[in-house]
């Protein structure tokens, strides 16, 4: 009997070309593809929430996918992730209902962005946080992030080609922990570059570059500008998906 399948998948994204498969090159959602074929002894196609770009994370992205197998879900959980390579990992699995899909139903989704605002950063950390050497204006940050909570055409902070490219924004912070800068953001959808792009916009707020009434003036003119350049990818990373 065919069932549908949903997964949490944690993932180092810095020697992959984004989530979304591509010919002749290595991709998370190609990865798991592979794996799950060799299972099945067939092609299952796997359904991302979301889909992050070449070098970004993911602590908790979800997938979905429908196949006939005999094995129980702790016997697939063990023998996917024994397939996949060691930075791809899947950490739950289970049978939901046959209607589930893993984009289509997420109500919101999470992404941390990791600023190390130091003199050096440790190697352990190179993959996982921009590096940021230089003095900036954490106030001017924070009162710049909380401009970007609303439901609005976020195209100027995105590369979108999308028809529909309106997304509400219902959490967006910058925070000091040491010597880290973290940005959270929180909406029901993302446009690509997004986050990276809204970072790039903080950045340059934050080095006084540009004030924070930058961020209206973006969204009042409607498309993207020099004003909102987009950040490096290994500092994202998809933190959670609501259901």
């Amino acid at each position: 009997m065919i069932e549908t399948y949903k997964i949490e998948i944690c993932y180092d994204g810095t020697d992959y070309h984004g989530w979304q498969r591509q010919p002749k090159k290595k991709t998370i959602q190609g990865r798991l593809e592979r794996a799950l074929a060799k299972i099945a002894k067939k092609n299952i196609p796997v359904l991302g929430a979301g889909r992050t770009d070449a070098g970004v994370h993911a602590l908790a992205q979800v997938a979905s996918f429908k196949a006939d197998l005999t094995l129980t879900e702790e016997e697939l959980l063990r023998a996917v992730n024994s397939l996949l390579p060691r930075d791809i990992r899947i950490i739950s699995l289970q049978k939901v209902d046959k209607d589930f899909h893993a984009r289509r139903m997420a109500r919101s989704k999470i992404y941390q962005y990791r600023i190390l605002n130091a003199k050096s950063i440790s190697p352990f950390l190179l993959r996982y946080a921009l590096h940021w050497p230089y003095q900036l204006d954490l106030e001017g940050m924070k009162s710049a992030s909380a401009k970007f909570i609303r439901e609005a055409d976020f195209t100027p902070f995105s590369s979108n080609r999308l028809l529909h490219p309106v997304r509400n924004v219902s959490r967006s912070e910058v925070q000091k922990k040491g010597e880290e800068i973290i940005y959270t953001v929180e909406a029901n959808g993302f446009l690509r570059y997004m986050v990276r792009t809204m970072v790039g916009t903080l950045l340059e707020i934050g080095r006084g570059r540009r004030s924070p009434d930058i961020i209206d003036d973006l969204f009042k003119g409607g498309k993207r500008t020099l004003d909102s350049p987009t950040a490096e990818p290994q500092g994202l990373c998809m933190i959670k998906v609501y259901y």
